[in-house]
């Protein structure tokens, strides 16, 4: 599990709908609560493509 720098939190947002990104750090994601996307974060690096995305459920 590797933790992600709260500065780059605060200046990364979901390529398709621009919006803020939530830090879950049990599975190393950043979600996108409106675009129901989980960007994995690899190595310590977030991977922000939605083709790499993963879809999540309500």
């Amino acid at each position: 599990m590797t933790a992600i720098d709260p500065k780059l939190l605060e200046v990364l947002v979901c390529p398709l709908t621009k919006t803020t990104l939530r830090y879950d750090a049990g599975k190393s994601e950043l979600i996108s609560d409106k675009a129901k996307l989980a960007y994995p974060i690899r190595d310590g690096i977030p991977i922000m493509l939605v083709e790499e995305a993963r879809k999540i459920d309500d």
